[in-house]
């Protein structure tokens, strides 16, 4: 007997192939305004209340630069605000030292801040100065650990210096 209702089992397996889908090559959300481009109040308030905040390294959605539709979970440390938005510089475990100068040529500059509750297995992490998010903290999925202040100084000096503020 043939299936009374292919659209339903169509639908079952769309859904099926996006939850299965690396999570690098899944859909986020529709309404990203784009990267934040400007100077803003870099801020350090953070309080482990369940609510995203400046100076938190959080786990999130980060699109990819290429195309904002498409991007990865990943953690981002909480810098600032643009309205309802929260800003935001994204982590990565991956060492970038070894390439600082292809890193800079391609405009992008990296600042070593070691390890942290954000990262379960505690691999040293960088975090990226010259790309400036916007989280919606809607989006924000856990909060991993508050950055000690005297880095959070030191990722603030150095991105005042990377833009030229």
């Amino acid at each position: 007997m043939a299936n009374p209702h292919p659209s339903r089992l169509s639908r079952l397996f769309a859904k099926l192939k996006t939850a299965l889908a690396p999570r690098s090559a899944r859909k986020g959300p529709p309404s990203y305004p784009g990267d934040f481009e400007g100077k803003f109040d870099i801020e350090y308030s953070p309080k482990l209340d369940g609510k995203p905040d400046p100076g938190e390294v959080v786990w999130t959605w980060v699109p990819f630069e290429e195309d904002f539709n498409h991007g990865k979970d990943r953690p981002v440390l909480l810098i600032g605000r643009d309205g309802d938005w929260l800003l935001g510089l994204m982590l990565t475990s991956k060492d970038h030292n070894r390439n600082t100068a292809s890193e800079a040529h391609w405009g992008r500059y990296w600042l070593d801040i070691g390890s942290g509750a954000w990262d379960r297995q505690g691999r040293p992490s960088e975090v990226r100065l010259d790309r400036v998010l916007r989280v919606n903290p809607r989006t924000v999925r856990r909060e991993g650990a508050v950055l000690p202040y005297a880095k959070y100084e030191q990722v603030s000096r150095s991105l005042i210096e990377c833009h030229h503020w």
